[in-house]
């Protein structure tokens, strides 16, 4: 999967979430508010739970879930290598079909620490 391709399951994302929310607006207005109170800095910073968000997706094999929290990490903070461990982490956890899931974490890393 090229780079470019990081950029097409980010917009897949969006408009899943678009077309939901006319389809399902209470479901998704629910889950929009969920997200944002889990997200907000309590007693675990953004950085923190974007960082285990990542290591969640990896873990579950979800490449979207990887890239859109491997570009939320990066901008709450998180340097490459905190991806990285957090990816391992999930490795740990979930074993040989989570280090797999590693390719798409390094590709989303070289993706997004450019910008």
């Amino acid at each position: 999967m090229e780079n470019g391709d990081v950029e097409v399951k980010l917009k897949e994302i969006g408009e899943l979430l678009e077309r939901l929310g006319k389809g399902h607006p209470k479901e998704i207005s629910a889950f929009s508010r969920f997200l944002r109170e889990t997200l907000d800095n309590k007693a675990l910073t953004t950085r923190e739970k974007e960082l285990i968000a990542l290591a969640l997706g990896i873990a579950a094999g979800c490449e979207w879930c990887i890239y859109l929290h491997t570009q939320k990490a990066l901008e709450a903070g998180a340097k490459p290598e905190e991806l990285i461990e957090a990816g391992l982490v999930a490795v740990l956890m979930a074993g040989g079909p989570a280090l797999m899931h590693l390719i798409p974490l390094m590709k989303a890393i070289e993706k997004f620490k450019k910008e």
